[in-house]
């Protein structure tokens, strides 16, 4: 029988209580002794790294909050917000306004945790929640704030005890702000590029890909006339990136691509991609295949963790899509298939032993367990090798993380897992690990009071601050870091 005397007394309980999410003792105890002191290892986000280098500071709260945030966009216009008060002209008050009065509409969506935990850090606001009646109060209280030096780019990661940042990147990119920091000696953290090299592969439009080859060609100082230059010119700025420090790719994929394929049809949809003619899908996908390939033998060859988001259907709404753009929020999850081409993928780098250490991201729920247990099928040598990652988009809300922790824990071993991620673009967002430590910590507590696990803190409490920061600090393995002990 449960001790529930050890119980948290949930009713009446704030969510900007220091023990939000964390049930019982035990829960409390692995997070305030274990998970909350670790540093945070964000080894992949969207902030852009211009603001990082140039330490921006922020006007007001819907400029560094509802700016590029599409989660809280599809939230506004679920509640009929007209476009204009979310990306269109209105002012930034009378967006977060607007923002304030769809919020309390939100409840168990994980954007009402989000913005409590966000709120409550940075901005030390953890007495009353955000509705209309509290907007103008908070709005002026954190503009206040914003002037401040400790709440700039680096104020805030520095306040939310960031200690390794990994950006997201394209091949071309001259990655000069990524200088601009490292050359910077106050600089509290380590900031890396990552390897993103999704604009290679969009051949389906070949005027926009001509157009992209001529940057990429400017980068490299060399021209792009056939399938075998593509890949010696990726392969240089690959080598660029790595002397920069940068240590992981990512690739952000509808399914992993295995068609068969030759060099020959490689190079042939090339020259016809060059020439003009429209590329068919069943091209498109030989020359994806044979390219994902190449870089995939990149990373191994460099000793780089690649990372493979996969699953997402993207700009759904064709219309809003023509209107404003793509990662506005008008994607979804797909359905496509995951098993037999990400498990031929792996299986022929692992048989030339190029398989490089690998996350594996999905965002179809569907998916979990699928792809867990592939990830299970190619472990070795390197501890927790092929990770299955962190619940990602669409599932990194309470029930999503929670279920990614149970199926790595049944299919393959939690306590090899490398931790959360932000993937975002918002600064504030750096809660999200804080989200995941307490819910990672609530599942554990809980099960240590329940008798399932060892009533043994220092055993468990090893595990979780493994979980949360040094099993990241040892996989990834960053040029010139030490990070903490």
């Amino acid at each position: 029988m449960i001790d529930t005397s050890d119980v948290f007394p949930t009713m009446g309980a704030s969510l900007l209580h220091d023990d939000f999410l964390l049930d019982t003792k035990r829960a409390r105890e692995l997070y305030h002794d274990y998970a909350e002191p670790l540093p945070i290892i964000d080894y992949h986000c969207h902030v852009p790294v211009q603001e990082i280098a140039e330490n921006r500071t922020f006007q007001n709260l819907t400029q560094i909050w509802l700016v590029g945030d599409h989660y809280k966009w599809r939230a506004m216009r679920a509640c009929g917000v007209d476009e204009r008060w979310i990306t269109g002209d209105a002012t930034d008050w009378e967006k977060f306004e607007k923002w304030a009065r769809t919020l309390p509409k939100t409840l168990r969506n994980p954007l009402y945790h989000w913005t409590c935990l966000e709120l409550k850090h940075p901005f030390g606001i953890a007495d009353r929640f955000l509705d209309p009646s509290t907007a103008k109060g908070i709005w002026d209280e954190c503009e206040a704030k914003l002037r401040l030096p400790e709440f700039s780019t680096r104020g805030i990661q520095r306040q939310m005890n960031v200690e390794v940042v990994c950006t997201t990147d394209d091949p071309v990119d001259d990655l000069k702000f990524h200088r601009m920091v490292k050359a910077d000696t106050s600089t509290h953290m380590k900031l890396y590029p990552t390897f993103r090299p999704d604009n290679a592969f969009a051949i389906e439009d070949p005027a926009e890909y001509r157009r992209y080859l001529d940057r990429l060609s400017g980068a490299t100082g060399r021209s792009i006339g056939s399938f075998d230059d593509l890949v010696e010119g990726l392969r240089r700025r690959h080598e660029y990136f790595h002397e920069a420090g940068c240590r992981l790719s990512d690739h952000g994929l509808d399914s992993i691509y295995v068609e068969e394929y030759t060099g020959s049809e490689v190079n042939a949809v090339f020259r016809d991609m060059l020439s003009g003619k429209p590329v068919s899908q069943a091209e498109a996908l030989k020359f994806k295949s044979a390219l994902l390939h190449e870089l995939a033998v990149m990373n191994a060859g460099k000793g780089w963790v690649q990372q493979f988001h996969i699953g997402a259907f993207r700009n759904v709404n064709s219309r809003m899509h023509r209107l404003i753009g793509p990662a506005t929020g008008f994607d979804a999850i797909g359905d496509f298939e995951i098993a037999r081409p990400l498990g031929e993928f792996l299986d022929r780098l692992d048989r030339d032993d190029r398989l490089a250490k690998t996350i594996l991201y999905n965002n179809n729920p569907r998916d979990n367990e699928v792809v867990a247990s592939i990830a299970g099928s190619f472990q070795r040598e390197t501890p927790g090798k092929i990770q299955y990652g962190a619940a990602w988009w669409f599932l990194d809300h309470l029930d999503g993380i929670t279920r990614q922790l149970e199926v790595l824990s049944a299919l393959g071993l939690l306590s090899q897992f490398v931790g959360m991620v932000t993937d975002s673009r918002s600064l504030p967002s750096y809660s999200r690990h804080e989200y995941f430590r307490r819910i990672l910590c609530n599942m554990l507590g809980s099960d240590m009071t329940r008798g399932r696990l060892p009533d043994d803190l220092s055993l468990v409490g090893s595990m979780v601050g493994d979980i949360c920061y040094f099993n990241a600090k040892r996989y990834f393995e960053f040029p010139d870091f030490d990070g903490s002990d």
